[in-house]
């Protein structure tokens, strides 16, 4: 890759996450610390932009429910159009996400996929089940274990939670936790489905990208591998998390270049807020729950190997709060892409963002 294209890359990318054009598009049930939306993504089916999300509530994920709500429900919107605005058409509480006799405690991340025989919503969710007995002391009151389920339907508005089935669950201690489904579609020399997945180990000391495939003509995903992108060694060295794979338009530069596809992911130096040195550098860390944003990049003759774009400093920080930027999520249109994320703001809430980017804007920044 010349370094022509790649200066263009980053400038397609920072004018798409662009932090000061980026516009509220669902805000959080309240405006304060520990209360966010986001943590899906936007399809456009039956004519009709459909976006999902949950919404969280303050609380602490080491105590399970005993010290707030956490995350509490699962919602769809639509629009007529990109730009809104959104209505929402559909929930899901805790409760509703029940299956076989075990009690949802938390509900994360979630992805809508189109395939042929309609729609997918892929949801995360921690349920009230024990750590194999060889850990089980490290497991903390009221907590449970994630993993990720799927609805399946002819289309979004007939998703009905009763035939809610289980997608991933591991027993492996490195990756005990399973959560943030990002599904898409495989090229067609690799037909399926590929899934990607946050994972945490017993001991939450990390947040890692593994990856699923499902074949074509296959019913259930395998899992490929826990590590599908090595954490960073630097800003990102506690946690990398793919939250999109966006493939890029063709045009200007890239016109007789090897097809490439964008990977956005969520990073943090540590995974709890560290009590700075008041002489050190005074920048965003990241850390769970605020974390902020990298990007790979990908060959699509080459999936599922990633370039790390972002090796020493991040790309994408919210100018308010914390510096939270994370979440990002792109859909592609005729007219151009439109990219949703959390960002903290001035009060601390992380509301659900957006940005569209031209389709005339981008073939002029990958003009020849």
């Amino acid at each position: 890759m010349t370094n022509q294209i790649r200066e263009r890359l980053q400038k397609f990318a920072y004018s798409l996450i662009d932090q000061k054009k980026a516009q509220v598009i669902v805000e959080p049930q309240c405006n304060g610390k520990g209360f966010w939306f986001g943590g899906g993504n936007i399809i456009f089916y039956d004519n009709m932009f459909w976006l999902c999300g949950r919404y969280r509530n303050d609380g602490d994920s080491r105590t399970g429910v005993g010290e707030g709500e956490r995350g509490l429900e699962l919602a769809i919107f639509s629009s007529s159009s990109i730009n809104g605005p959104w209505e929402k058409v559909k929930s899901f509480s805790k409760s509703d996400l029940e299956h076989d006799n075990e009690e949802v405690v938390s509900i994360e991340g979630s992805s809508f996929l189109i395939n042929d025989s309609g729609v997918e919503l892929y949801i995360s969710t921690e349920k009230n089940r024990s750590y194999p007995k060889d850990v089980i002391s490290f497991q903390k009151k009221g907590t449970g274990v994630w993993d990720i389920d799927f609805i399946a339907a002819p289309t979004v508005d007939k998703l009905n939670a009763e035939s809610i089935e289980r997608v991933l669950r591991t027993e492996d201690l490195g990756s005990l936790h399973l959560k943030d489904p990002v599904a898409f579609n495989l090229s067609e020399e690799r037909e399926g489905v590929g899934l990607f997945f946050c994972s945490h180990p017993f001991t939450w000391a990390s947040s890692n990208t593994g990856l699923a495939i499902r074949r074509q003509g296959e019913e259930k995903f395998r899992i490929k591998s826990f590590n599908a992108i090595e954490r960073g060694r630097s800003w990102d060295v506690a946690c990398t998390r793919i939250t999109d794979r966006l493939r890029i338009p063709t045009v200007g530069l890239l016109e007789d270049h090897r097809p490439m596809s964008l990977y956005f992911y969520d990073g943090a130096e540590c995974l709890r807020s560290l009590e700075e040195n008041p002489d050190a550098s005074k920048r965003p860390r990241g850390f769970s729950c605020e974390e902020i944003g990298g990007m790979g990049i990908g060959y699509d003759d080459q999936f599922p190997d990633i370039l790390r774009f972002s090796e020493d400093f991040p790309m994408f920080i919210s100018p308010q709060g914390t510096g939270c930027s994370r979440y990002i999520s792109t859909i592609v249109t005729n007219d151009g892409i439109l990219a949703t994320w959390q960002q903290s703001q001035k009060d601390f809430s992380q509301p659900l963002v957006s940005n569209f980017l031209s389709m005339e804007s981008i073939t002029e920044i990958f003009a020849s």
